[in-house]
């Protein structure tokens, strides 16, 4: 298997280049057409953790993944750094396949993808608005909006979310002149984490379970604006008519956002694969978890794809 870092001009404005790591099977011949899955990470990840780690190991099971930094953050570019804005980020999943359409080995009609936590959100929100997708696989999916809205565990109603939305108008005042305030999207200390769960994602980004320079573990505040009012399956109940696989954790608190899509998706193509003894976290790094959730992906992109 090997790899090659490359740079996306991204066709959606702002003048930002995407840096993504492309990962070939064994016995890539660039004379031939493959299968690709686009890899999108966490909100707050870079593409040298957990979507490198399944982009990668989809690779050693015979197809091309490719696993990109998100518009501002890791090693793409984009001011300010950090912007956590979920429309963006939907819009950087269809500019890696852009990329991809361009590439004489790819099979164009044969371009699926997946991400793990937010980055599945983004992805489904992507491939309901862009049919180029034809498969999409969620790993332990946040949909970011009902997260900030909602609660991790559901029990919060939307509209006593007004206090966000609130914060992120006021930190782009403060934004306008005195410079970006940030919000931490994982605890950044461990006394900060509400729950065990969240304190592995406290654990995931600050410690060296998979801590990584370039992903602080924060977003700016203003993001609030358009995270808060966000639906990353908007519109899924007409438009989301791709085959669907969601894997979540037997314990992950998070599993009610993938249980959200699988209800409303247009698709009747769609199964959901529960891991035992996984939660949200687990299936970011742990091997044997990562293992099973890969055993699923790769049968399951290589038979709609």
């Amino acid at each position: 298997m090997s790899q090659q870092k490359i740079s996306i001009n991204n066709g959606n404005g702002q003048g930002i280049t995407l840096s993504a790591i492309i990962n070939f099977p064994e016995g890539f011949d660039e004379n031939k057409k493959y299968a690709v899955v686009v890899v999108s990470h966490p909100g707050g990840g870079v593409k040298e953790q957990a979507a490198g780690l399944y982009a990668k190991k989809l690779a050693e099971k015979g197809l091309i993944a490719i696993a990109y930094d998100a518009s501002y953050q890791g090693e793409s570019t984009g001011e300010p750094r950090q912007l956590e804005n979920p429309y963006i980020r939907t819009e950087d999943v269809s500019a890696v396949v852009d990329y991809l359409t361009t590439l004489s080995y790819v099979d164009a009609e044969k371009i699926g993808a997946m991400g793990i936590c937010a980055g599945a959100g983004y992805t489904a929100n992507a491939a309901i608005n862009d049919h180029r997708i034809k498969a999409v696989g969620m790993v332990s999916a946040v949909n970011i909006g009902s997260m900030f809205r909602n609660g991790w565990e559901n029990n919060v109603q939307d509209a006593d979310a007004m206090p966000y939305l609130l914060a992120g108008a006021s930190a782009r005042t403060n934004d306008a002149t005195e410079g970006s305030q940030i919000m931490p999207l994982a605890p950044m200390k461990e006394e900060d984490a509400p729950n065990e769960e969240l304190r592995e994602a406290w654990e995931y980004y600050h410690t060296d379970r998979c801590q990584y320079p370039t992903a602080p573990g924060w977003a700016t505040l203003r993001s609030l604006t358009q995270i808060i009012t966000y639906d990353a399956y908007n519109k899924a109940e007409a438009f989301f008519t791709q085959p669907l696989l969601a894997i979540v954790g037997s314990v992950a608190g998070s599993a009610w956002m993938s249980d959200d899509l699988l209800k409303i998706a247009a698709t009747s193509d769609k199964q959901k694969y529960v891991i035992e003894g996984a939660n949200h976290m687990s299936l970011y790094d742990r091997e044997n978890y990562v293992n099973e959730a890969i055993s699923q992906l790769v049968p399951f992109f290589s038979e709609k794809l």
